[in-house]
């Protein structure tokens, strides 16, 4: 019998997406990632007296594309605040964020553990800008300064304190990643910092409704990371309340060494950012006819597709996951199906060798180099006996991936059809045969194993021509002669 826990931990998290847009969120500086440091800037970004900053209208529209994907309440009526928190590596001296007037209020995301399926609570989604980056590695006695980073878009998503496990926000994470991608919302990047998490952690009493003092974990920029801050947070909150001491309400980093945390400052319970309404940039409003038209462009979600893919038949849970973990892997699937009824061989294909190849060339599905039309051909010439499938896998798919001709093409050029002939097939078969008349005793003795070391034979001495079903069936009925 497991004994009852003492304590229950309760999750918040805070995610900070970088968006996928050509230029900054208030100015027309490039967005990409990386470059030489201090070189993605401009009077703007730098914030340089007289200058006028201008609302990103993409970043705007992929904010509600999100929140319209987590069923978010969107606010049409809206401003930019400047929150008055110092930024060393963000030259204004405050950030410009929505805070106070969320753009997607509400909202939810649904997520599957061993537990099962629910829908995490969201408090709200916001847009906001990005700070610089301080490199305190460069010099032994200096912090170096890259601007390169500071006005970037970002969407905070922030969710109601409902996860209760380093396993559901680990899944939340990996959800939110799915979804922005899927989305095109951003790149989804842990690695580059394009997608980061903050996770606030407390401990209550078991069957307590009110919230222990809770501390924050910053920047996690893996979901190992994630789940492994909380894990050691819940066992030192533990050990602490166990012992009678005091939870100090902390903001603490992860240090992926050794999988701890440690302390970077105590917290006061509120801080006072001043918030007021941006003077320099106007409100902006969403009209109803954009609302309705990011409605209609936004794609079929991955829950959606997901149990669509269940309800047929052909398919497995394990299928119907893979397919509608990546938008990319699904346009393909859906692709293929429009020239071949046979799903569960595509999916066979995409989730093995395909899957495979590109991983090996690290290439997704946007990049695959066989047409929906190919595959279907060489998938329908599989289904019908023309070729087998170890052949198509081993030298018709690395043609395919080489010219730009049909399967049935490279597969005449190759000389790799299979045959049915049975005047064919009995010559292959008598020649085995004749190679092994002890073996071709034993089995007539009653050594039934031996058939499939003929047919392989006969596989090798045919190149793979041979069709595998007639063979078994011409093979069977020589060797039951007496």
């Amino acid at each position: 019998m497991q004994d009852t826990p003492i304590y229950e931990v309760v999750i918040g998290l805070e995610i900070h997406a970088q968006l996928a847009t050509q230029s900054k969120l208030f100015c027309g500086d490039s967005n990409l990632f990386g470059g030489e440091a201090n070189t993605r800037v401009s009077a703007i970004s730098l914030a340089h007296p007289g200058t006028l900053p201008r609302t990103n209208k993409k970043a705007v529209e992929l904010a509600v594309k999100l929140g319209l994907a987590c069923e978010c309440d969107i606010e049409q009526n809206n401003y930019f605040a400047r929150k008055n928190y110092f930024y060393p590596d963000l030259p204004k001296g405050y950030q410009i964020s929505q805070h106070t007037s969320p753009i997607c209020k509400g909202g939810n995301v649904r997520i599957t553990t061993t537990a099962g399926s629910r829908a995490v609570r969201l408090n709200r989604i916001h847009l906001e800008e990005d700070a610089g980056k301080s490199l305190h590695d460069q010099h032994p006695t200096k912090t170096f300064i890259d601007l390169n980073r500071a006005g970037t878009p970002l969407v905070e998503i922030v969710t109601e304190p409902d996860m209760y496990s380093a396993e559901e926000a680990g899944q939340f994470v990996a959800e939110i990643r799915k979804l922005v991608r899927w989305l095109g919302v951003s790149d989804g990047n842990m690695e580059e910092g394009s997608l980061r998490c903050d996770a606030n952690i407390s401990l209550r009493p078991a069957g307590s409704q009110t919230l222990g003092t809770k501390v924050e974990v910053k920047n996690l920029n893996s979901i190992r990371h994630i789940k492994k801050a909380i894990e050691y947070e819940i066992s030192r909150i533990t050990a602490l309340l166990l012992q009678g001491q005091p939870i100090i309400q902390q903001t603490r980093s992860f240090d992926a060494d050794n999988d701890t945390t440690f302390a970077l400052r105590d917290k006061e319970e509120a801080n006072d950012y001043r918030y007021f309404p941006d003077p320099d940039l106007a409100p902006f409003v969403i009209s109803a006819e954009a609302l309705e038209s990011y409605k209609a462009s936004l794609p079929e979600l991955p829950n959606a597709l997901h149990q669509r893919l269940l309800q047929m038949e052909e398919l497995t849970e394990y299928d119907a996951q893979q397919l509608s973990d990546d938008l990319h892997t699904a346009q393909y699937f859906e692709e293929v199906s429009l020239y071949t009824s046979n799903k569960k061989s595509i999916a066979n294909w995409i989730l093995g060798p395909l899957r495979q190849w590109l991983n090996d060339h690290q290439l997704n599905f946007s990049q695959v180099p066989v047409s929906p039309a190919n595959l279907a051909q060489m998938i329908d010439m599989i289904e019908s006996g023309e070729l087998s499938f170890s052949t198509a896998v081993s030298r018709l798919l690395p043609a395919l991936i080489k010219e730009k001709k049909s399967p049935r093409e490279l597969a005449e050029t190759l000389n790799i059809l299979q045959t049915a002939n049975e005047s064919l097939l009995a010559e292959w078969i008598q020649e085995v045969m004749n190679k092994m008349p002890d073996k071709v005793q034993e089995y007539r003795k009653g050594k039934k194993g031996l058939l499939g070391l003929f047919i392989g034979e006969i596989k090798k001495i045919s190149g793979g021509k041979a069709d595998p079903q007639k063979v078994t069936q011409l093979l069977q009925e020589k060797l039951n002669q007496p």
